[in-house]
């Protein structure tokens, strides 16, 4: 039975001497000014050094398993522990995981990061994040599925971290996309600005005005021969030396950057991607480090962040009531050695904390002796006063003094 005959042929079978296209070329230079298109997040420097610092400082805290009990909170060292904060997977540390983990859920996953916790016999075996052009959220009444690759899944199998949730699906975050927009497109414009006028050849620093009747004018090789003749010179600082009544020279003072007002613009626009991000602006380029102001970033930015993270892994991971997942935060703060010890001993001399504990603050080791809490005598209840050694006389009773 022979094969049917194609009545048709598509645009890719027909012969290449019958396709036609249609292009145009435009003058050369124009692409160093045009600045159209989408610009990604991701692909913005400013941005990338304010996520890339949130991510480096959440990816630094320890994960702590921790214990509710009458005394207070207490720290569990177990497997689940280490699994958490040491290797969460077999390809990665938990630094490695976090910053991943940060740097989908601020840029590309759009304020969403989805991980997946593979578990063995009720034991976490390792924790997964998943790409996010892999996922993708469907709704389904008050609640939603989560699907990757296609496949739906419940999102209570799953780890799903959100930053800013819409106010229409609570549950799906919506990032910093829409803010940084116009910003990110601004400062893309800026930069080509500032390329295209640092290359451009339209600069002459020098303007040599001729008497327009001259004949060498009118060709190249006169005008050449005419720069040859007076204004070149054989050795540098060399005076030129001119006709008056034929040419006279002007100094032309070309614009700056300055003069385009472009630093001011950029200016604002890195303040508006510092403040849409919560980072201190010389995080961006602009300022100075400031103490005050780096302690406030980390309160009012990373640990908004940290607390959702915390409350997912808690809620999804773990079966007690008692236990839950703390990120310790303390070494992420701005202080030094001074500090630390002033604080500590303190501490130290009103019981509150041993002597090992206010060593292991500033990275010292423990010492024999020192586990055991103190106190000075003078810090007594005012009532107790006069029950002081150093009040009674020798011989004496407390009713004499």
């Amino acid at each position: 039975m022979g094969k049917r005959k194609r009545t048709s042929m598509s645009a890719r079978d027909q012969p290449a001497a019958e396709r036609r296209s249609v292009g145009f070329l435009m003058g050369g230079g124009w692409e160093s000014i045009c600045c159209e298109g989408y610009t990604r997040l991701a692909d913005n420097p400013e941005v990338r050094m304010a996520v890339g610092r949130i991510a480096e400082l959440i990816s630094s805290m320890s994960i702590r398993l921790m214990a509710n009990t009458d005394s207070g909170d207490v720290r569990i060292k177990n497997g689940l522990s280490r699994r958490l904060d040491i290797d969460p997977s077999r390809w990665m540390t938990r630094k490695t995981m976090m910053a991943s983990i940060i740097w989908t859920l601020l840029l590309d996953g759009g304020g969403n990061a989805v991980v997946w916790p593979r578990t063995s016999g009720g034991n976490l075996e390792e924790l997964v994040p998943i790409p996010p052009g892999h996922v993708s959220f469907q709704a389904d009444g008050f609640g939603y599925k989560i699907l990757i690759g296609g496949t739906p899944y419940d999102p209570a199998d799953l780890l799903h971290f959100v930053v800013n949730p819409s106010t229409d699906r609570p549950w799906l975050g919506t990032g910093f996309r829409v803010a940084l927009k116009t910003v990110v497109k601004t400062l893309r414009q800026a930069e080509k600005t500032k390329n295209a006028f640092m290359s451009s050849e339209w600069k002459p620093s020098v303007i040599v005005k001729i008497d327009g009747n001259s004949d060498e004018l009118i060709s190249e090789a006169g005008r050449k021969r005419l720069a040859e003749q007076y204004l070149k010179t054989s050795a540098a600082g060399e005076p030129w030396m001119i006709p008056a009544e034929q040419m006279e020279i002007v100094q032309v003072k070309p614009l700056s950057l300055n003069d385009l007002a472009i630093s001011d613009t950029v200016k604002l626009d890195k303040q508006s991607v510092a403040a849409i991000l919560g980072v201190p602006p010389y995080v961006v380029g602009l300022g100075k480090f400031d103490q005050s102001e780096w302690n406030h970033f980390i309160a009012t930015t990373i640990m908004p962040v940290v607390r959702g993270i915390e409350q997912e892994l808690t809620r999804k991971l773990l079966y007690s009531p008692d236990w839950y997942i703390s990120m310790n935060p303390w070494a992420l703060y701005s202080y030094d050695v001074k500090d630390l010890s002033n604080t500590g001993a303190n501490l130290y001399i009103r019981g509150i904390m041993s002597g090992n504990e206010v060593r292991n603050w500033i990275n010292l080791a423990p010492k024999e002796g020192l586990d055991e809490l103190v106190i000075l005598e003078n810090f007594i209840p005012q009532g107790m006063i006069g029950d002081q050694k150093k009040l009674l006389q020798e011989g004496g009773t407390e009713d004499d003094t």
